[in-house]
């Protein structure tokens, strides 16, 4: 790979390497490991677990509240499969891959690149690999956190939507003993079209109201409404008494 494209893809990860071999090396298939004698298997390797612990880091600082579960939750889905390979194509990391002939299909008519999924997020894992080498782990982590970003978002969304209740449920017993527990406070309408008004309950006290068509849903609504409540004033709740 010439220079001048290795060039263009600094500029797009927004790291200008030391050491450009590194980066090279992390672009090189193992279909191309019997004629050029390397590929990115270990930088692949190495690079799953320093993306795993940036991960982790920016997770247990942005959510200083979360519980374990809540945290392992939303970061495997930020280290999948699917994600990596999405943050790979915003990257266009594709177009500088080097494989063998046969590994992928040219482009299609738009120009998105055709390679499979698994392998342009082996080679993500591999350029994080790359700037760990060359930088250390401050660039390292940065590169993650800043390339990572909308995927960490997008699990955060998923995580809220589907796991609120649960969520709560184990910080409420972590903190507090205690089991939240939901009372339906109102229903309106016809059976048809019926609405329903969850009041979420931990020990004596009420926090999230939630709404919804079916109690399942009003209890989510609940549920995330809560956390929400507690993450803007942990210390003056007693979920989160002051050390």
């Amino acid at each position: 790979m010439g220079e001048e494209s290795l060039g263009r893809l600094e500029e797009a990860l927004g790291y200008a390497f030391h050491d450009r071999v590194l980066l090279t090396h992390a672009l090189t298939h193992s279909s191309r490991r019997p004629e050029l004698s390397y590929s990115n298997e270990r930088l692949e390797f190495l690079g799953d677990a320093i993306l795993g612990c940036a991960v982790s880091e920016t997770l247990y600082r942005r959510f200083p509240h979360y519980a374990e579960g809540a945290l392992t939750k939303i970061k495997s889905i930020v280290v999948s499969r699917t994600s990596l390979a999405r943050t790979a194509r915003q990257l266009d990391l594709g177009a500088h891959l080097i494989v063998a002939k046969g590994v992928a299909q040219p482009a299609g008519a738009e120009g998105v690149d055709t390679l499979p999924p698994s392998l342009i997020a082996n080679a993500f894992e591999a350029v994080v690999a790359a700037v760990y080498l060359d930088g250390g782990w401050e660039p390292a982590k940065d590169f993650v956190a800043r390339h990572m970003q909308e995927q960490i978002e997008r699990a955060c969304q998923a995580a809220a939507t589907s796991n609120s209740k649960s969520t709560l449920q184990e910080l409420a017993q972590r903190r507090l003993g205690s089991t939240p527990t939901y009372r339906v406070a109102s229903e309106t309408g016809p059976d048809h079209v019926k609405q329903f008004d969850v009041v979420t309950v931990i020990g004596e006290k009420t926090y999230g109201i939630g709404h919804g068509a079916t109690k399942k849903e009003a209890e989510q609504m609940a549920a995330e409404l809560t956390l929400t409540m507690l993450q803007e004033k942990p210390l003056e709740d007693p979920l989160f008494p002051a050390q």
